[in-house]
């Protein structure tokens, strides 16, 4: 009928008086009538009260600090700076860069170095063109202020270490 844990559930939640009075009393017939229920509420309440009488134990008062002082003895690993391996970063910066001069001498390689300097027969009208449509964008406002915020925190940084430099000289 009831699976075991379930049962054992039931017994637990009725020795810790958190059963309903329905289940207590749904509980108790089920005791009174059922030799297994019985045995098991017996095992179940005697593991209870060894529960109640043991004491718990606490670690002595200078615990944390014997910890602590445990690991002190063993040499951490300082931050990153050792474990990082310089060259590598400066590679991979270097990469970009070359990246980035590749692509820009590309671009000037394909200008039309030849065309003529007039600029009046160019298809569009530079001063038809409506910038309020772009810079009304809710989106680039927002990209806009935090690239300013960005940019304000990197100055910021910029002039925090130039200090340091100024009081580890003096």
């Amino acid at each position: 009928m009831d699976t075991q844990q379930n049962t054992e559930s039931r017994l637990w939640d009725y020795i810790d008086g958190l059963s309903s009075p329905q289940e207590q009393s749904a509980i108790e017939a089920m005791l009174s009538s059922n030799l297994e229920w019985k045995s098991k509420y017996h095992e179940l309440l005697e593991a209870h009260q060894l529960l109640k009488s043991t004491e718990l134990e606490e670690p002595s008062m200078r615990f944390t600090k014997n910890v602590m002082e445990e690991i002190a003895k063993y040499h951490i690993a300082p931050a990153a700076k050792s474990y990082i391996n310089k060259k590598i970063i400066w590679s991979i910066g270097g990469f970009f860069i070359t990246l980035i001069l590749a692509f820009t001498i590309y671009g000037i390689a394909q200008v039309d170095w030849s065309a003529p300097t007039d600029t009046s027969n160019l298809p569009i009208d530079i001063n038809k063109i409506d910038f309020s449509k772009i810079f009304n964008n809710t989106f680039v406002n927002v990209f806009m202020m935090l690239n300013v915020v960005l940019g304000l925190m990197l100055l910021d940084r910029y002039l925090a270490n130039q200090r340091k430099q100024i009081h580890k000289k003096a």
